[in-house]
């Protein structure tokens, strides 16, 4: 079986647990560590300053071909990227693991030859790590490497990659990298808040961005450097990302481990949000509707070569449940509830709210001890399974605006006493989510996600403030 890429993959969203293909791949990983010193060091460093596990840091492992059999029996498939003659590319459509690459050079008896870890940005990771390496590709090649060191045989890596999942470095036009400077250019300085009531302006001010992103760079690439720029964006106003990511920045890593992105949006401009997405080449994975009771909605969807998630949620009336939300346009509604009332505190997350929170995967326990050692305190978790585990940080207050709060009073969608509560104390605005994953689980918990949806309504938040 040849799947030509993670788009052309299974609709089932059925998502399986793949423990033989982890144990199989993290054998790998473990037997590299064991030869590697350099390696080794850096992982226990990875645990012990970021709350990170190596095996979510790795992009690829080399392995020479009697590896084949196992990789297929345990469901890895070929997959048809641009890779170097000689090799074949193996990967999992149904589980978040690392890619392998089999070759005649390629690591015997358990043991890969070579081993890439995949931070943000490589230059970063470089510097941080004080190694001297040359950085094969210049700035603007969508995938750049560079050889960190060699022990007993076991080659580390690290590479960088800009919307693009093959393997073989191409060094790029001048119009390339102009291109991909402009592109970063135009993302960073988009226009967010528009005066009240004039959220559709901030639509159309950021299609138009994407159609001038797109005459410069082609769509992996803009999708990529679009969610760059999310994440500075939420981290900005989010004091445990930028704990977090002082953290991970002292090792050189970035966001390399993001998970998920999740943007809370209006009724009004969920549609929106939908058709920018489809632009940037994501595919409309599982939907989630919560029922009567929980009142929202989320559509996830999934830009497979870019490898970027979005957990887009909304309110939903009950009798909305059977319809595509994802491409209808929703009225606007009698009520608000947790995340209509979030967008109309702080403004969509695709227009001046940003994300309501960055997932990015961890050692569970690990980081929320390492947290509370810097003041920053998890949720309880609404997720702890074997294979899923999740939690909150406790909400960034953000101050918010008199004029959205006179809006809703005058729609009759908060009362004048919450008003009075929200203009005095603010509302909850953004969280970091410790997530881990187990057997390359690639999905998400509906019941759970009800939890904590209903558990970080502003007012729900308020009441309990008043308590206090």
């Amino acid at each position: 079986m040849v799947a030509n890429s993670p788009a052309e993959t299974a609709r089932t969203f059925d998502w399986p647990l793949c423990f033989e293909a982890e144990r199989l791949l993290g054998g790998y990983v473990e037997a590299f560590l064991a030869r590697h010193a350099g390696a080794r060091q850096l992982a226990e460093r990875m645990r012990d300053e970021t709350g990170t596990e190596f095996f979510e840091w790795v992009d690829y492992l080399v392995l020479a071909p009697e590896h084949v059999a196992a990789l297929r029996a345990t469901g890895l498939v070929d997959e048809n990227v641009d890779a170097p003659a000689g090799t074949t590319v193996f990967w999992h459509p149904q589980a978040m693991m690392p890619r392998v690459l089999v070759s005649a050079e390629g690591g015997h008896g358990g043991v890969p030859s070579a081993l890439a870890i995949r931070p943000e940005v490589l230059a970063d990771f470089l510097s941080a790590q004080d190694s001297g390496a040359k950085i094969e590709g210049a700035f603007g090649a969508r995938f750049r490497r560079a050889r960190i060191a060699e022990e007993n045989g076991a080659t580390l890596w690290a590479v960088e990659r800009l919307g693009h999942r093959g393997f073989i470095v191409r060094e790029p036009t001048a119009a390339q990298v102009s291109g991909v400077l402009r592109a970063r250019e135009l993302w960073r300085t988009r226009k967010r808040n528009f005066s009240p009531g004039s959220d559709a302006e901030g639509v159309t001010h950021a299609q138009a961005r994407l159609d001038a992103v797109l005459a410069v760079v082609d769509r992996d690439a803009a999708c990529d450097l679009f969610f760059a720029e999310e994440r500075v964006f939420w981290e900005a106003r989010n004091r445990a990302g930028q704990i977090q990511k002082r953290r991970q920045d002292r090792l050189g890593l970035g966001w390399g481990n993001h998970d998920h992105h999740t943007f809370r949006c209006s009724r009004e401009h969920f549609a929106d949000l939908m058709v920018f997405l489809d632009r940037l080449g994501f595919q409309k994975r599982e939907r989630f509707f919560a029922g009567a009771e929980a009142g929202w909605g989320a559509q996830i969807s999934e830009q497979a070569v870019a490898g970027i998630v979005v957990f887009a949620d909304v309110d939903l009336m009950p009798e909305e449940t059977s319809i595509d939300f994802s491409t209808k346009r929703l009225p606007p509604a009698p009520a608000l509830r947790t995340v209509g009332l979030w967008c109309g505190l702080h403004g969509d997350s695709f227009l001046q709210a940003g994300m309501h929170h960055l997932e990015a995967r961890f050692d569970f326990a690990r980081l929320r001890d390492q947290l509370a050692q810097q003041g920053v305190n998890m949720m309880r978790p609404f997720s702890d399974f074997e294979f899923l585990r999740q939690a909150f940080t406790e909400g960034e207050r953000w101050a918010v605006r008199p004029e959205r709060v006179q809006a809703l009073v005058a729609q009759k969608l908060i009362t004048t006493a919450q008003a009075e509560g929200f203009l005095r104390d603010g509302a909850i605005g953004s969280h970091l989510e410790n997530l881990q994953r187990k057997g390359g689980f690639k999905g998400f918990n509906q019941k759970s996600v009800s939890v904590i949806i209903s558990a970080t309504d502003p007012r729900k938040v308020q009441e309990a403030h008043a308590h206090h």
